[in-house]
């Protein structure tokens, strides 16, 4: 089993050498390969001695070395990849001893094409960790319960309560697959959520299973920079965030043949939903009274996310 380990890197000098030696410790790991993205910080040649100091270590500009996000950096480090499986880490957070215990023995079965498991939470302050409990409320990001490959896409689509979700940080999935089954890896033009959009098509396409979800095989860390920490603190720019991302994955829904009318129809409205969230008051109170009379299951099925009130958090 040769494990690529796909590392995007920005702004990450204090924490991508502990990310990088928590995915050394495993044999199975062929090579960790660092995009480095133009960061504003040292980062670029703490990479540089990683290169020296570990020879599984392979560091990657872009061409123009210039700075085009986590979706351009995964999927630049997809195409250097040379293992047979693929699996991802942030510059901020780290596996743990467990990370590929499950897969070793999964992938002995051909027919599984990507191992998902649950990630914890490390906080690097104590500011951080109260950020991050105002908006998330849990240390452990999972899927509650195991469930089939067919049942993935629909639990995570639905946002279903009962399924819970997973964070590329605990996915391995075998690299033909993704290469050969995904028209289209990360979207780059996605500055936020990029990796759940990625995560929707690839359960869609793919046949993916759960590994160990009771417990974390790698943490999540918790700082001051964090995105999405940021974006959530603010109530109208969730909403933005979140109507751009229902949008991507509603274009794709259209033309996506194979998909089915009832997810289509889920999609659209959860997209309407978020379009309401961050319209301005008077325009929110006509969109919500013409959807009451037009598609009144489109109100009901996105009034939390109407009112701002706690819904599933995308990440």
């Amino acid at each position: 089993m040769k494990i690529s380990v796909i590392v995007p890197v920005y702004n990450a000098e204090k924490f991508v050498a502990h990310a990088v030696e928590s995915a050394l410790q495993f044999e199975e790991v062929h090579e960790v390969i660092l995009i480095e993205d133009k960061s504003p910080d040292n980062a670029l040649q703490i990479c540089k001695e990683l290169t020296e100091k570990y020879n599984r270590v392979k560091l990657f500009q872009h061409p123009d070395q210039e700075n085009h996000g986590a979706g351009s950096s995964r999927n630049l480090g997809i195409e250097k990849a040379t293992g047979d499986f693929i699996a991802f880490l942030d510059a901020d957070d780290y596996y743990l001893p467990n990370r590929f215990d499950a897969e070793k023995k999964m992938f002995q079965n051909q027919k599984i094409e990507g191992v998902y498991g649950a990630i914890g939470v490390h906080h690097y302050s104590e500011s951080a960790k109260e950020n991050y409990y105002k908006i998330f409320k849990s240390d452990l990001t999972t899927v509650y319960r195991k469930h089939g490959p067919k049942d993935v896409f629909p639990g995570l689509i639905y946002m279903l309560g009962s399924f819970g979700h997973f964070s590329i940080d605990a996915l391995t999935v075998r690299r033909d697959s993704l290469v050969h089954k995904m028209k289209i890896l990360f979207k780059p033009h996605l500055k936020l959520h990029e990796d759940t959009e990625f995560l929707l098509r690839l359960a869609y396409y793919t046949d993916l299973y759960p590994g160990i979800i009771d417990k974390p095989v790698a943490m999540r860390g918790i700082h001051g920079d964090n995105r999405i920490t940021k974006i959530e603190k603010n109530q109208i720019q969730p909403a933005i965030s979140k109507s751009l991302f229902w949008n991507e994955v509603n274009q794709w829904a259209e033309n996506e043949e194979t998909m089915p009318k009832n997810v289509r129809i889920h999609i659209k409205r959860m997209h309407r939903s978020f379009e309401i969230a961050k319209a301005p008051s008077l325009k929110k109170w006509r969109m919500i009274i013409k959807y009451l009379f037009t598609d009144f299951q489109s109100i009901r099925s996105g009034l939390y996310n109407i009112n701002f009130r706690k819904t599933f958090i995308l990440i």
